[in-house]
């Protein structure tokens, strides 16, 4: 059996190593490092993939939210809802910019931001809404732009998890997450379900208005070479990155459908049993799976993760400490906040291996493994 990792980029490099090979190797011959061809052709192929109307490359997903939270003229002070439980890119990017992190509770079974409790946090100096498709799953994006309509609220995806993820309207209708709100954000970090073999990001707009504002930002401020209107940042993709991204984008569907057959495998596995929970999926979304992630319940969590370590199976906490307890936010007083259903997962979590090269062999010891000490 191949050894097991939590992503094997590896093994799916190997497997479009000729097309990767190439493209790397023109980047270096006609040493066009920035800004090269490849950018501007993966920025329109990802544009046709999303649907969004405009597609703005950048240097990480960290850095696409602040450049979205830039272009939006929030002010120091202003409210943003988001939920605690999240990577701290997300919430660290708020604090960043001098703004108010709100943090509320997620839904229990996608865990995914919770509508209702985005209604309870909203405030006169409420502005911005950043709802989080956590792990691979759609935050119920329907109900969430209702609420930004009615309130006059900016809604950021952070589509960082789930690119590839197809939301499904009440009336029938789909559109890939990232292009439902004012703005969506995502990462090309490594280990993303499309990584790249480096850092990388992208913004997504339907706002013409926006997307010339954030390829300002993104860009020293400047609309033309020299002439600087507002105040920015320099974020850009490099060529070799959007070179290699524009090749695995072509493979994006079929790299879900693996990550989806070992789910299906897992749930399969895991089915029934009254210690673990297998991952939801809400009939809105169709689940990309960035992370396979199980909740526990009478189980020892961190007994059973050094358990699989010593049988040589990595497995992860995502995430263990909620923001509105993370010491960066000492500031805004938030740690005593009541959020049962935040501090319910992240002591029941654990993430087991997802990804593309994941085979059956594999799989049936990850999951002999997991029942062994569960049902010890």
């Amino acid at each position: 059996m191949r050894p097991i990792q939590m992503v094997d980029t590896k093994t799916q490099y190997h497997k479009i190593k000729p097309e990767v090979d190439k493209a790397v190797i023109d980047v270096l011959e006609s040493s066009a490092f920035i800004n090269g061809k490849p950018v501007h052709d993966f920025s329109a192929n990802l544009g046709t993939y999303t649907g969004a109307k405009h597609t703005i490359p950048c240097a990480n997903g960290t850095d696409a939210l602040q450049i979205a939270m830039m272009a939006l003229g929030l002010q120091p002070g202003d409210e943003v809802i988001t939920p605690s439980f999240t990577y701290i890119a997300t919430t660290e990017v708020i604090a960043l910019l001098r703004l108010t992190p709100v943090f509320v509770e997620v839904d229990a079974k996608t865990f995914c931001i919770d509508p209702a409790a985005i209604e309870k946090a909203i405030t006169p100096h409420t502005k911005a809404i950043v709802p989080v498709h956590l792990y691979g799953h759609a935050a119920p994006m329907e109900e969430i732009m209702d609420i930004a309509a009615r309130h006059n609220l900016f809604v950021i995806e952070d589509n960082a998890q789930a690119i590839g993820c197809d939301y499904t309207f009440t009336d029938g209708t789909k559109k890939k997450t990232g292009s439902i709100g004012h703005i969506g954000t995502t990462s090309f970090y490594p280990s993303k379900n499309l990584g790249g073999f480096g850092d990388g990001g992208a913004i997504f707009t339907n706002d013409d208005e926006l997307a010339a504002k954030m390829k300002m930002v993104a860009n020293h401020g400047q609309s033309r070479q020299y002439y600087h209107d507002v105040v920015g940042c320099n974020s850009r993709l490099d060529t070799i990155q959007a070179a290699i991204l524009d090749i695995k984008l072509k493979h994006l569907d079929e790299y879900i459908a693996a990550r989806r057959t070992a789910a299906d495998f897992y749930d399969k596995a895991f089915a029934g049993h009254a210690k673990i929970t297998t991952p939801y999926r809400a009939p809105y979304s169709h689940h990309v799976f960035h992370q396979y992630t199980l909740q526990l319940e009478g189980v020892d969590r961190d007994g059973l993760k050094e358990y699989l370590a010593a049988q040589k199976i990595p497995a992860m906490i995502y995430y263990p400490v909620p923001g509105h307890q993370q010491k960066m936010f000492e500031q805004f007083n938030v740690a005593s906040q009541e959020m049962p259903v935040t501090d319910w997962l992240t002591k029941r979590v654990i993430s087991l291996p997802i990804h593309t090269e994941l085979d059956e062999e594999q799989l049936t010891y990850i999951t002999a493994n997991v029942l062994a000490y569960i049902n010890q």
